[in-house]
């Protein structure tokens, strides 16, 4: 794996304050064979299974290797997390007195097994088969309503982590693309919340630069095991930026526009992200150069958008669904968040014009 790149000389610092989230890394190709360890090794007696459609055979895997420790499984995950499918788990987890789940797949099928986690005392061991980085995080989120929920609670985090690159091997191109937008995203909004600090920065930076780089990698060699580790070192990092920097005005456009209109996940980051880098990248110029630096590009906002578009990645709102009306009415129902600069129905407008458009920043 690639050393850290040059971000600039340490600079003197005021003072600040950071929390390191507790949790355990396992990252390497093959990795899948040390689930079953992890899981014992927490001392969970009952293990309920979570998993996407796409990540069933590694859940079989995981399956025989839990031995009599399987306490049950659940097959096929929604986006979004609605509320009814995350009752159903609940019941599930119940009904087989599970104390640990094991989450193999996207931010989907993680986010279900927090949706578990924040009503019951389970132990979440994640085994991502995307980039999304939800697996660092403490941020749960549910649908109801068509209003999406999210909130912060270390009863969530997963406790072990197990990254094997071979597991997202044959993602496809589009998939892949957009997961690591995902991330991207996670990595850019760190450096300017309100509870972002230099620590969030540099993790979001080399996040950054691992992601970009392993993105470009597998464009031209999906199946090379190296750029698949980077990119799963890098939402590594982007999730770690994200669990202590926390959320702003790009997720929270997000999460409207995903929860209310059912726009995809991943796909709906890539279009926004560029536009709202536009107007709030300049005013923290620092960690703008540093993050144009990890991206090497001039532009943040410009360089983002080029990214995406040289992988496919939809740029477009309306590519995604969403009619002009509707992105004025997101506009209206946003409420003010806090951001480097003033969040005002006109300035969210603005981005939300641009992003349904697909405007080049």
């Amino acid at each position: 794996m690639p050393r850290p790149a040059e971000t600039g000389p340490a600079e003197p610092q005021a003072g600040f304050v950071h929390t390191f989230l507790p949790g355990r890394v396992v990252l390497g190709a093959g990795s899948l064979d040390q689930v079953a360890g992890e899981v014992e090794s927490l001392g969970v007696r009952r293990a309920l299974v979570v998993a996407t459609r796409s990540a069933r055979d590694a859940a079989d895997v995981v399956e025989v290797q839990l031995g009599d420790r399987f306490a049950g499984r659940i097959d096929g995950v929604t986006q979004h997390v609605p509320t009814e499918v995350a009752e159903h788990a609940r019941a599930k987890a119940r009904e087989v007195d599970a104390d640990g789940i094991i989450a193999i797949g996207g931010g989907s099928a993680i986010g279900l097994a927090k949706a578990v986690a924040l009503t019951s005392d389970v132990a979440i061991v994640a085994v991502p088969t995307t980039y999304a980085g939800s697996e660092m995080t403490p941020v749960w989120g549910e649908t109801s309503g068509g209003s999406k929920t999210t909130g912060s609670d270390l009863r969530v985090l997963p406790r072990v982590v197990v990254y094997d690159p071979v597991l997202s091997q044959h993602l496809p191109k589009k998939v892949t693309a957009a997961s690591v937008a995902n991330a991207i995203a996670h990595c850019v909004e760190a450096v300017w919340t309100p509870k972002a600090d230099p620590i969030t920065e540099v993790t979001a930076v080399e996040g950054l630069r691992a992601l970009a780089t392993g993105l470009r990698q597998t464009l031209t060699e999906p199946l090379d095991l190296d750029a698949r580790s980077n990119l799963l070192y890098g939402a590594c990092l982007a999730g770690s930026a994200l669990a202590t920097a926390g959320t702003g005005l790009h997720h929270k456009l997000c999460h409207l526009l995903g929860g209310t209109y059912n726009l995809p996940h991943a796909e709906t980051h890539a279009a926004v992200l560029p536009q709202v880098a536009r107007v709030n990248a300049p005013a923290v110029p620092r960690s703008k150069a540093r993050l144009q630096a990890a991206l090497g590009t001039a532009d943040l906002a410009d360089g983002l958008f080029d990214l995406f578009t040289a992988a496919d990645v939809p740029t477009s709102l309306r590519d995604l669904g969403l009619t002009e009306d509707q992105a004025g009415q997101a506009a209206k129902a946003f409420k003010p968040t806090d951001n480097p600069i003033p969040v005002t129905e006109d300035l969210v407008r603005e981005i939300l014009t641009r992003a349904w458009a697909g405007t080049r920043p």
